[in-house]
């Protein structure tokens, strides 16, 4: 079984006497369902799941209604024997956004506290948009991930311990021994090539088998899809998500790593404006992460938007690399120096620091150049920039360089991620193996005291 690490937030949500519905929202396949399941089976006496999609392709029992009394009285034809009181009892609503209704519904179920609800649901970002009454104070919203680099460790047989010596180890800014750093780098290039779908990893943990493993990912990637001509369907407009979808490992071999609008349907002058909702998609179903850019960086970074730029990766790295290199493991594990690997690194980098909190930038300043991500630093009330390299020439980087000269930006340090081990300070520079982003927690200081 796979140790998921919200697992905790899940139990502890469950137990405490906060009576709010959590929502758990996410990408398709990262888990949710597994994980949700899993907990409410070890903490309830009675667990009851009902997943809305596989209703509506079967007995639609659960399709038109709009009181929870109908919602109790449905709940009952299914399974009654499971049900007790709001004690022993965990109803879970699966794939909540297939029928938005429910959204709303949630407010008066946690009123009127007959069970204890929970749901999960992807698109939720898009449901909530059209539900009519939104069930403020009712819900927690918590946003779930695949795998992260330090789950994947740990599904490979690295102790907690080991991870807990390695955060340490960060954050007094140490090296690892040659040994080390190469055992810990060699897991990394396997998470670039497995990445952290579940059904990938537990496909890799069991075979091995490159081909095996691609074979996951292309299904999911197919589930994707899928995903996108339904909703297009539905929303009767002639949408061309899966056109854009298609695009983004493409370009992210190009040198500005952005979507060009032109090259959607292969039209000079066109404008992203037109294809808002095609965007709006790939971003709240959870498949793409998006990373806007910044021209001049001020902390909060959110309120610095002002460009109408994004980059868009894909939500998983090895559905990256499945697409770019197929079955060839020698790009990733032998590093190649004629591949280019700087698209896979900044997208796993992308992954990591979402899977931690972070919302995502970038500095793009025609006259300083371009910074890979800007996160907001929270415990210096500042921005801290970052640098990825996938090569030697790790300690080339002008655009950064000229960021941090910027007095009126109040930046402190920038960051830069590499394969080499060292880790150091060189003037406003901070190097540290790619490795140890696991550990830039939005939540957590870098360094310093935490104790008041």
């Amino acid at each position: 079984m796979l140790y998921r690490k919200i697992s905790k937030y899940i139990e502890a949500h469950l137990l405490s006497v906060d009576n709010k519905i959590l929502v758990l929202e996410g990408a398709r396949q990262i888990g949710k369902s597994y994980i949700i399941r899993e907990v409410g089976t070890r903490l309830f006496k009675n667990f009851v799941e009902v997943n809305f999609v596989a209703d509506d392709e079967g007995p639609g029992l659960f399709r038109n209604l709009h009181t929870s009394e109908d919602l109790y009285l449905a709940l009952s034809m299914v399974a009654g024997g499971k049900l007790g009181n709001a004690g022993n009892t965990l109803v879970f609503l699966d794939e909540i956004q297939h029928y938005p209704q429910y959204l709303t519904m949630l407010k008066f179920l946690r009123q009127e506290g007959r069970y204890r609800f929970i749901a999960s649901g992807s698109l939720l970002g898009i449901a909530l948009q059209s539900t009519t009454s939104i069930p403020v104070g009712s819900i927690v919203r918590k946003e779930m991930f695949q795998l992260d680099f330090e789950e994947f460790l740990l599904a490979n047989g690295f102790g907690a311990d080991a991870i807990t010596s390695l955060r340490d180890k960060f954050m007094k800014g140490e090296s690892l021994s040659e040994e080390q750093h190469h055992h810990l780098l060699g897991l990394f290039r396997r998470y670039l090539l497995v990445g952290g779908m579940p059904d990938a990893v537990n496909e890799y943990l069991a075979s091995h088998n490159i081909v095996k493993v691609r074979e996951v990912q292309e299904s999911i990637r197919t589930l994707y899809a899928a995903d996108a001509s339904k909703y297009e369907a539905d929303s009767g407009k002639n949408l061309l998500i899966r056109r854009i979808y298609d695009l983004v490992p493409s370009q992210m071999e190009n040198k500005k790593k952005r979507i060009v609008a032109k090259d959607i349907r292969g039209q000079q002058g066109d404008r992203f404006d037109r294809y808002r909702e095609e965007f709006e998609y790939l971003i709240s179903s959870g498949i793409t992460l998006d990373v806007h850019a910044v021209a001049n960086p001020h902390y909060p970074l959110a309120e610095s938007v002002q460009k109408n730029l994004l980059k868009l990766y894909l939500n998983d790295v090895g559905l990256l690399t499945s697409r770019l290199y197929r079955y060839s493991l020698r790009p990733i594990l032998n590093d190649e120096r004629s591949i280019n690997l700087g698209a896979v690194y900044e997208s796993v980098v992308a992954q990591e620091l979402r899977a931690h909190g972070h919302k995502l930038f970038y500095y793009d300043n025609r006259q300083k150049g371009e910074v890979d991500f800007l996160i907001d630093d929270y415990a210096n009330l500042s921005i801290l920039p970052v640098e990825v390299k996938s090569g030697k020439d790790y300690t080339v980087h002008s655009a950064l360089n000229n960021l941090l000269s910027v007095p009126d930006y109040h930046v402190a340090c920038g960051l830069v991620l590499s394969n080499e081990r060292q880790t150091g300070v060189r003037g406003k520079v901070r190097y540290l193996p790619v490795y140890y982003v696991m550990f830039l927690d939005a939540d957590r200081p870098m360094d310093g005291d935490i104790y008041f």
